[in-house]
């Protein structure tokens, strides 16, 4: 892939201190674990999307040679839970409501004994009414997923009905008013079908006890919530749970939140040895409650003839799947994707969580953002052509500025969407004559940055190294190793000089973990204030040394020196040497998040705290595409994304970022989606499932439109991780259109469909 010049760091290259061990093999992952007396996990699952459970009898399972431990519902703790409504329990009682829930646990010598001893589980099903379709569950006659769904303990900011786990809506202005105003209304339908973070490493967990105590190593994202989790499931106070993170092989959202750990848990504690849970391949299709939400989305809006926005109107209905999982902010979240970085006086924009016996939708790399992005991109260039304006000028007419009102009226302070499309058209050569079998398409996107609460503690040891803990989760992307810039720039030190620990509850203070683009982003600001601590401890050891103030003491390349006399110096090797015979150098951080903007005007129902957005982050992608007209296959050619995220700490590494997201968004443009059948996915291998491989990666050219955002990450950076999967397919889409003369209103826009609309 091709890298811009601007996007290439002037400064030493960051090295990743976990590199070695990966591209070596000698990185150990939670599947590569061995203990003495280990036993092998299987589970037991429905294998259909909805039926109730008439018989259970586990009695021949636990007859089978070398099994341990057999449990079901009956042998754990009866607690409902899932962020927002508590719907779900750990085992499936009395009734199964998707394929992948788990009916029964064994734990055995071997693989093959557990599988023996499912094998041997009878159960027996009465069949029930599949809610297979989300936009006709919403009928009052429709059948229930949840019968007693009025029952289960929920968030009250949320408004549930029937087989609506969470509504959302959001109003400003006057959209009636602004349609009559309107010299053009153009509308649209478009669908897009469910995918999968399907990372690299399938899911893992091992547990072993100690006395009360359980040490639970898994392939999480998210260790404190995996914690929690088990805390509260189990009914077990939080100094008896310990939750380690081995290297983690890719996650993207999909080993969010915790589910399996719990059930590995009281495995281990039953058989009173340690136990290893290692999914197959489909089994991580089928199980996790993390997948990407199919969406069914529909777009109205007035503009006038000069090609100003006037209006909106949107409703998105999202297929929630079997229980809530992480997913009730979803509807507010893609309300927002549906307005877009757009200035709209006028919008009016509902969204629907809708529950159906599909496998648990969740957060997977940006949740909502690259179906509806791809569904109002679609729309923006119909917009356009509708009152016969350039795609790329009628972006510029109307995207949010700095200093404009965006369409929940929140005011922006400086942003670079502008420059973004410019740079981007610029880039791909926007108007440029092209062989009939190619054009270029754009997009644009936006993402939030999600401030939360992290902490950190930064020390230097007797040597001079540096030790940085943090409870901020390396899942891949380099996030947690960029930490050492930030605490080397501090100290005056080089970001060699630091070791990361951390991935472990019982050692690093709290973070949320890999997920929201949030670890640079607030764990980042926790090592700068804990380096801060350490760095006023040197120059106060450097003060008494030098006999100077400690104001005029400056940190620089090793040293400790005087300000305008760099020979009057002392190493913070020394220093850390003198600080070991007394006060050790130690500093702790939590980094204040910042406030969340305030918005007026805006009307919200279940609002679930999206409708303004902290150091939004923007972008502009521009593609190329090649169509092959016998086939209707597409092949993306180039891609120029160029992308407004703050500051840039590690460019190398924001680089990688951003070709990873388009890489995602390609896949989801073309090829990947699940298919459903009778409640069950029909696809679920990688054989059937369509993913993107290093043959099918086009160039990718990568700018950045820096600018330092007061309020908002360390040295004004904002997030990056997701966004890169924001804006790919709709420019995708709106290159095939202008290839096809006809607009795809499905996806994935795969080769059949393509040479469908083509006739």
């Amino acid at each position: 892939m091709a890298i811009a010049a601007e996007s290439i760091d002037r400064r030493p290259r960051l090295v990743r201190a976990d590199g070695p061990e990966k591209v070596t093999g000698t990185a150990l992952y939670t599947a590569d674990l061995r203990m003495t007396g280990m036993l092998a996990a299987k589970f037991l699952f429905a294998e259909v999307a909805h039926a109730r459970i008439t018989r259970l009898d586990v009695s021949g399972a636990r007859l089978v040679p070398g099994v341990f431990a057999v449990l079901t519902a009956a042998d754990l703790p009866d607690v409902r839970y899932s962020a927002g409504v508590a719907d779900r329990t750990l085992f499936a009682r009395d009734v199964v409501r998707f394929e992948g829930e788990v009916v029964a646990a064994v734990a055995a010598v071997t693989d093959e004994a557990a599988r023996r001893a499912i094998d041997a589980i009878i159960v027996d099903y009465e069949p029930l009414a599949i809610v297979d379709d989300p936009e006709a569950a919403r009928a009052d006659d429709a059948p229930l997923v949840h019968p007693h769904w009025a029952d289960y303990e929920s968030d009250p900011s949320l408004v549930r009905h029937g087989n609506v786990a969470a509504f959302s809506s959001i109003a400003r202005g006057d959209v009636d008013a602004g349609m009559a105003q309107a010299d053009v209304v153009v509308a649209g339908r478009y669908v897009a079908d469910g995918s999968h973070a399907a990372p690299i490493e399938p899911r893992a967990v091992v547990a072993r006890w100690e006395g009360e105590k359980v040490t639970i190593w898994t392939s999480s994202q998210v260790p404190f919530a995996a914690r929690d989790g088990v805390c509260e499931t189990l009914r077990l106070p939080t100094n008896r749970v310990r939750v380690i993170v081995p290297h983690l092989g890719g996650g993207f959202g999909g080993k969010c939140g915790f589910h399996f750990e719990p059930h590995v848990a009281a495995l281990a504690r039953a058989a009173r040895r340690p136990v290893k849970l290692v999914f197959t391949r489909r089994e991580e299709f089928i199980a996790p409650d993390r997948r990407r939400e199919s969406m069914i989305i529909e777009i109205t809006t007035g503009v006038n003839n000069d090609g100003t926005i006037v209006a909106r109107r949107g409703h998105v209905i999202l297929d929630n799947g079997a229980y809530i999982a992480d997913a009730a902010f979803f509807p507010q979240l893609a309300a927002m994707h549906v307005a877009g970085p757009y200035v709209i006086p006028n919008i009016e924009i509902s969204a629907e969580l809708v529950y159906t016996n599909h496998q648990p939708s969740g957060s997977v790399r940006a949740p909502t953002a690259p179906q509806t992005t791809w569904a109002r991109e679609s729309h923006t260039d119909e917009v356009a052509a509708a009152v016969g304006l350039d795609p790329v000028e009628f972006r510029l007419l109307n995207a949010v500025d700095t200093a404009k009102i965006g369409p929940t009226g929140q005011t922006y302070d400086e942003i670079g969407l502008i420059e973004c499309i410019r740079r981007a058209a610029d880039s791909a050569g926007w108007g440029r004559p092209l062989p009939d079998d190619e054009a270029i398409g754009v997009a644009i996107g936006w993402w939030p940055s999600f401030p939360v609460a992290s902490g950190a503690y930064v020390k230097l040891d007797s040597d001079g190294a540096g030790q940085i803990i943090t409870g901020a989760q390396e899942c891949g992307t380099g996030a947690v190793m960029t930490l050492r810039r930030l605490a080397a720039d501090e100290l005056g030190m080089q970001p060699d000089d630091f070791q990361i620990v951390g991935q472990d509850t019982a050692v690093a203070p709290y973070d949320v973990g890999a997920t929201g683009s949030q670890t640079l982003f607030n764990n980042g600001r926790a090592v700068v204030a804990a380096a801060g601590q350490v760095a006023e401890q040197l120059r106060n050891l450097a003060a008494d040394r030098l006999e100077a103030s400690a104001a005029d003491i400056v940190l620089d390349s090793g040293v400790a020196h005087v300000a305008g006399t760099p020979d009057r110096n002392v190493s913070i090797i020394e220093l850390a040497a003198i600080a070991a015979r007394g006060e050790l150098l130690i500093g702790h951080g939590s980094g204040q998040p910042p406030a969340t903007p305030e918005i007026s005007g805006t009307t919200c129902v279940g609002d679930q705290g999206m409708a303004a957005w902290v150091a939004p982050q923007f972008s502009c992608h521009a593609v190329r595409v090649k169509l092959d007209r016998d086939t209707g296959v597409v092949r993306v050619l180039e891609v120029d994304a160029v992308h407004d995220s703050g500051t840039i700490i590690n460019h190398l590494g924001a680089v990688g970022q951003v070709e990873g997201g388009v890489m995602m968004g390609v896949g989801q443009a073309l090829s990947e989606g699940t298919v459903y059948g009778d409640g069950r996915q029909r696809n679920a291998a990688l054989l059937e499932y369509k993913l993107q491989t290093a043959a099918d990666s086009p160039t990718v050219r990568t700018q950045f439109v820096e600018i330092a955002t007061e309020g908002a990450g360390p040295r004004g950076a904002k997030g990056l991780a997701e966004a890169p999967n924001v804006a790919t397919a709709g420019a995708v889409a709106n290159a095939i259109a202008r290839l096809t003369g006809e607009r795809l209103r499905r996806l994935p826009m795969t080769p059949e469909r393509v040479w469908e609309v083509m006739g």
